[in-house]
């Protein structure tokens, strides 16, 4: 009977593997292509290895109007959207979590809605309201309505990490003479680090990949990020110059990767909350 479970387990174990593997593979082919399309100055459609491996399709995107202009741009824009987003989560999530307020439960189904909205049912109104207000073509004001469409799903996971935090080690602050403002710089914002990265990473990388909201309320394409960058590589009557098209995607996924590396290596670590307990 054990031979025949342990069989059984094996057998499940090896679909179990088959199916991710096949997932995995599925993921992997685009990047693939990406890869040898960038090294290949005659790169097909089609995935396959180069005759000839050549830098020649970075060459011709990297100045500074084709990559490094729009790359910085999005950088900007991305950067001020997760800064704005974090600041503004974490001023509206710190009384959610610690205040017994009479509207708490239904303004958090009103956020969780809006978190779960279209993006395209809210640009004619936002694109009329930009136009009455003058920001139409305003880099700030983009940056702001990109911070504005992540910041339902940032208030509501910088809540659940507030609320991982002990009462108790902001009741000791405020015996101390500590205000709640107090409380929260000194005592529970150092302990919800990791999570602000988390949040600020999200907002980020959501700002980066953004290409409808900058393509229609930006039309200098000096201001433009590198998100929309990339849909001018997509020439007149089909023809794509898929080697160029490659080379800008690899610098246009580049922040992103090293975004992750550098906070994964900084705050690679959980909350540490029992040891806050002790002392």
């Amino acid at each position: 009977m054990a031979s025949v479970t342990s069989a059984r387990r094996r057998s499940v174990s090896t679909v179990v593997n088959l199916v991710l593997a096949a997932i995995a593979l599925a993921f992997l082919a685009p990047l693939l292509w990406l890869v040898t399309a960038a090294f290949d100055a005659d790169a097909p459609l089609a995935a396959q290895l180069p005759a000839a491996l050549t830098l020649d399709n970075f060459g011709q995107v990297l100045d500074w109007e084709t990559s490094v202009r729009p790359l910085w741009n999005g950088l900007l824009m991305s950067g001020g959207a997760a800064l704005i987003s974090v600041v503004a989560a974490v001023l509206c999530a710190y009384p959610l979590s610690r205040y017994q307020l009479r509207f708490r439960r239904p303004f958090l189904y009103v956020v969780l809605f809006a978190s779960g909205l279209p993006m395209t049912a809210v640009m004619v109104p936002v694109y009329s309201m930009f136009v009455r207000l003058e920001l139409i073509d305003s880099m700030f004001g983009t940056t702001l309505f990109l911070a504005a469409t992540s910041l339902p799903i940032a208030i509501w996971m910088t809540k659940n990490f507030m609320d991982g935090v002990p009462i108790e080690l902001e009741e000791a602050a405020w015996v101390d003479g500590a205000s709640a403002m107090q409380a929260l710089r000194a005592v529970v914002l150092p302990l919800i680090v990791p999570g602000m990265a988390v949040v600020a990473i999200f907002t980020f990388i959501t700002a980066w990949g953004n290409f409808f909201v900058p393509f229609v309320l930006l039309l200098d394409p000096a201001k433009q990020p590198a998100s929309v960058g990339v849909f001018t590589f997509f020439g007149q009557g089909g023809l794509i110059a898929y080697g160029q098209l490659a080379a800008y995607s690899i610098l246009y996924t580049a922040p992103v990767i090293a975004l992750y590396v550098i906070v994964g290596r900084t705050l690679g670590g959980a909350f540490n909350l029992a040891g806050a307990i002790k002392h």
